[in-house]
């Protein structure tokens, strides 16, 4: 990542915690941030959106394509346990910058040409750091004695993979302050030897585990409101329709309601209370195809795809097509126009059909199918990106922000501050006479010319 950000970099991660904690995409409880800077020039890697936990095989591709090709000199610096949460409580970020514990990380970012911030990495991923870079880099890691740096003699013509580590604090919050002075000088002390021996050389900063970890409260286990003492008990909710890959959840969908309907006069028949089969179905990096066989022969087969858009530098996922069969013939409905999110979002919509408001629109089909429906209630899916591992992702809600009542409200609100506005327009053209008779005097004779 370029030198080119104008903040701070505590003030930076504080932003990105601020982030990663509203849109909350994975479990907190297995995250740590990853700091990487050079003295020389590394390849360039994009920064995550926001929200996006790194896993461990984008880790190993990033670190792979930084140490691809030349010998290089890493110092890893490995803290017992670290947290987003600590550059916000010890950085200094409410205007006593100097006040800090991060002063030597944060001058070496600054005046490294090359670095990348990774505020969420899977723990798993930065647990293994030091096996990873062995395989990048081709030597086995060093543990070496801040205090015994100076005294060893580095060859820069060949691959060096030196790691410290750093303590963290078990007490208050003054001793957690010292502590992350303490390993802050650490870091400054080993730069500085680097830098005396003029060598080139790539640091890391990261933690063996979290820090401060949140637990996950389901919505479901949320008090909802008030409710009667005697009120009926809530019926099971069925489990959403789950297709595995290796035993890892690849495609998840759910919905209250999967009708179809075959005759002119539309007589629904509910998929959703049977329970079908997945021949057909696969999914990869790219596309995801769920085929749901039934035994009354009908078969519904959800066809999607995720591809990077430049304009939004993320990568989006379209439901393509819904491919509805029997025995009687085929018809495919589309859906990239109005059915799509992030990748790493599922989408939600109360209703999907194809004739009121239609999110699915008809191809095109022979005149038997002409009258074919479908219509689904309460719709989820999600083919990509299941982090959450039987949890759906953030929902992306078909909802627009601007509803019809909305509208109105708006368009009359405007009608009354126009209807304010001219009346206190011609209120002020108003003017008072300038003239008045005295009753002791003469009249006041007006002339018709004035």
């Amino acid at each position: 990542m370029a030198r080119s950000q104008r903040f701070t970099l505590v003030r930076f991660l504080a932003f990105i915690a601020y982030l990663c904690s509203y849109f909350a995409l994975g479990r907190s409880t297995v995250q740590v941030p990853f700091l990487l800077w050079s003295t020389e020039s590394l390849p360039s890697l994009a920064s995550p959106a926001a929200g996006h936990v790194v896993s461990s095989s984008q880790l190993t591709t990033d670190l792979s394509s930084v140490f691809n090709s030349g010998p290089h000199t890493v110092l890893l610096f490995l803290q017992d346990k670290l947290s987003k949460d600590d550059f916000t409580i010890y950085g200094g970020v409410f205007g006593n910058k100097d006040d800090g514990a991060f002063l030597n990380l944060e001058a070496a970012m600054h005046s490294s040409p090359s670095s990348l911030v990774l505020p969420a990495v899977e723990w798993s991923a930065v647990r293994d750091a030091p096996a990873l870079l062995q395989e990048a880099l081709g030597v086995s890691p060093v543990l070496v004695d801040p205090d015994t740096l100076s005294d060893l003699q580095l060859d820069p013509a060949v691959s060096n993979l030196m790691y410290f580590t750093l303590p963290y604090c078990t007490g208050l919050h003054e001793s957690c302050d010292q502590v992350f002075r303490s390993n802050d000088q650490i870091i400054g002390k080993v730069l500085s030897i680097m830098k005396a021996k003029n060598l080139l050389y790539t640091a890391i900063y990261t933690g063996l585990q979290p820090s401060r970890i949140i637990p996950e409260t389901l919505m479901s286990e949320q008090p909802q409101g008030r409710s009667l003492l005697q009120s009926p008990p809530e019926t099971d909710v069925p489990a959403p329709i789950m297709f595995n890959v290796s035993n890892n959840p690849c495609i998840m969908l759910w919905a209250q309601n999967l009708s179809v309907s075959f005759t002119p006069s539309p007589q629904w028949i509910d998929l959703a209370k049977e329970t079908p089969t997945f021949d057909g179905s696969l999914c990869n990096g790219t596309n995801s195809v769920l085929v749901l066989n039934y035994q009354s022969g009908i078969v519904l087969s959800f066809t999607m795809s995720q591809k990077l858009y430049p304009v939004s530098a993320r990568h989006w996922f379209t439901l393509d097509s819904v491919l509805l069969k029997s025995p009687n013939g085929s018809v495919s409905f589309n859906g990239s126009r109005g059915i799509y999110a992030p990748a790493e979002y599922s989408f939600h919509c109360m209703s999907v059909n194809s004739f009121r408001d239609p999110l699915l629109i008809r191809g095109e089909s022979d005149p038997n199918t002409s009258n074919w429906m479908v219509n689904f209630v309460d719709f989820q899916i999600q083919g990509f990106g299941l982090a959450n591992g039987t949890d759906f992702s953030y929902a992306s809600d078909c909802a627009g922000f601007f509803s019809a009542g909305i509208w109105m409200g708006l368009l009359t609100t405007l009608l009354m501050l126009w209807i304010l506005t001219y009346g206190l327009s011609m209120i002020l053209q108003v003017n008072t006479v300038d003239r008045f008779d005295d009753p002791k005097g003469p009249s006041i004779s007006v002339p018709l010319t004035d």
